[in-house]
């Protein structure tokens, strides 16, 4: 405040300055004025201008006198006007100063806290999340405690944001953040650190039965539907957990690990996990399979096995599904779901889906040459279906090889349609046009209205194994397979169930009329030659 007075009186001091010279000029032009008319009046008196005729001039002429004040007059106005002038303008300027310096503090907080705070949310951000994690361990490091970081990631948030358009998503995010914070403490950390990733900093030792309770309440909050627009939406997350100190001395290893139990978390049926070093090593692994998938499909490391389908009205296997497997020379007998997503992330989906193709349409030229009229399925994935190639390269393949187009079947996921559903529609209309069947996969599990079902040129539905493996126990899972086979029915439809592991399920869905039947009940997915060796045993009279 002192330096307030200071700075004001300092001003007034030079502002009054400047005021007093103009003041000084204007009595100096007084004092010019009044030689000028004392000396025109003595000359008119007298003829000329001595001093004494000037001091006759100012004797005699009382306007002159009028005028002698004039100088004195202004000089007096002119200090006490520069002076209030100087006070008021030194006060303006003043009351304008603190009123910028309040301002600039004022934007220094706001952009301070746009630095380390999420726009949409007004949660946290990963730089001040780090800044707390790092408090919170140099902390935790003197008082030998613990600390807990829970990565938590909404599934299937990027098919919402594409389907339901991106403001339907933020509306999704600010509901999910206004649950996570009614459960978690004002002494923890709630932070938004990526699109639809949430990260809950503990303050707490790692004890198992504190943190599987955090789970469980943070799992509850998506048991309710939340409401966008007018729809419910079934929402479910994945959580990954990393503990301080036994998984990590600093910041960036913690998220890291706590990322790597992320990856884990949305492979497996409970949607959490805990970080142990076996995650560690398969993180590498994936990375140095990346290089070697390309090499594989060039080299034929993949292989693919075939399993039957049992078309129930004819009473044999009418067709077979293709898989893709993968025999890797050091890891060994690789599943698809060990590297298809890592392919479709990667670019290499496109060369995976053609090589696929080319490898199941030869054994279906080969086989419909011994006679053996089967058919056979492939899957696509969504970047192999919105591949506007894809056509193209099929009208390719047909020329090629010796198989009739009826004979080919496409099973495509309702997820897959859901990114271009027009583009989606189109393709596979051309497919459709040149004989080949279309198959909706996993139908039940996606978002696709029936109204956009009834335009796709599909001529089967495959039953998620989801709902087959416990319609015996579940009632509403029995319920939902009754209704898909009669949907598929309504509109023309083959039905498929796979996932079929015991004769009781076979009977069930045979009651029900579902037409065609897939799973280990059967046969597991078999090499080409072990699927002969078992058809022709399946031939052979009992």
């Amino acid at each position: 405040m002192e330096k307030l007075r200071q700075s004001l009186r300092s001003n007034v001091k030079l502002m009054k300055s400047e005021i007093t010279r103009y003041a000084l000029f204007g009595t100096l032009i007084a004092f010019g004025a009044v030689i000028l008319a004392t000396a025109i009046n003595a000359y008119l008196q007298s003829g000329q201008i001595t001093i004494g005729t000037l001091i006759k001039a100012q004797q005699t002429n009382v306007t002159l006198w009028f005028m002698d004040a004039m100088p004195f007059i202004f000089a007096f106005w002119g200090q006490y006007t520069s002076t209030i002038m100087a006070y008021e303008a030194g006060s303006m300027v003043m009351e304008q100063t603190a009123d910028l310096r309040d301002l600039t503090v004022e934007l220094e907080h706001k952009a301070v806290h746009e630095a380390t705070h999420d726009s949409l949310t007004g949660l946290p951000n990963r730089v001040l999340l780090y800044d707390r994690l790092n408090h919170a361990i140099q902390t935790a490091s003197r008082h030998k405690t613990g600390l807990v970081m829970m990565i938590l990631d909404i599934d299937e948030f990027k098919q919402i944001n594409e389907t339901l358009g991106h403001y339907s998503g933020d509306q999704l995010l600010r509901q999910v953040v206004s649950r996570l914070q009614v459960i978690v403490r004002k002494s923890d950390t709630l932070a938004r650190v990526g699109g639809d990733e949430f990260a809950i900093l503990l303050d707490m030792n790692a004890h198992k039965d504190m943190v599987l309770n955090m789970v469980k309440k943070l799992q509850k909050i998506f048991i309710e539907p939340f409401s966008i627009e007018g729809l419910d939406l079934e929402v479910m997350s994945s959580i990954g957990i990393a503990y301080f100190p036994d998984h990590g001395r600093d910041a960036d290893t913690i998220m890291q690990r706590a990322n790597l139990a992320l990856v884990s978390a949305k492979q497996n049926t409970k949607k959490f996990a805990v970080y142990n070093e076996d995650m560690d090593k398969s993180s590498p692994r994936r990375i140095t399979m990346m290089g070697e998938l390309r090499h594989a499909i060039d080299t034929s490391e993949l292989l693919v096995h075939y399993q039957p389908k049992v078309n129930l009205a004819q009473a044999r296997v009418s067709s077979v599904e293709a898989l893709v497997r993968w025999q890797h020379p050091e890891h060994g007998f690789l599943s698809p779901d060990e590297f298809i997503p890592m392919a479709e992330r990667t670019g290499l989906i496109r060369p995976l889906t053609i090589w696929v193709l080319n490898t199941a349409l030869n054994q279906g030229e080969q086989w419909h040459k011994k006679g053996l009229k089967m058919g056979v399925a492939v899957n696509l994935s969504p970047a192999a279906l919105l591949d506007t190639e894809l056509p193209n390269i099929l009208v390719g393949m047909l020329s090629l090889y010796e198989i009739p187009a009826r004979y080919i079947t496409l099973e495509v996921t309702e997820g897959s349609m859901i990114k271009d559903p027009d583009l989606a529609l189109q393709i596979l209309s051309r497919l459709a046009e040149m004989g080949i069947n279309i198959s909706i996969d996993d139908f039940g599990t996606g978002y696709s209205s029936l109204a956009y079902l009834k335009k796709l040129p599909a001529k089967e539905l495959k039953i998620d194994k989801s709902f087959v493996l416990d319609m015996l126990e579940s009632e509403s899972d029995a319920v939902i397979v009754k209704s898909i086979i009669d949907l598929g029915h309504n509109l023309s439809m083959k039905v498929v169930a796979e996932g079929v592991e015991n004769k009781e399920t076979a009977v069930k869905l045979k009651a029900l009329g579902c037409d065609i039947l897939q799973g280990f009940y059967f046969s597991k997915p078999l090499d080409h030659e072990t699927l002969i060796q078992w058809l022709d045993k399946k031939r052979k009279p009992k």
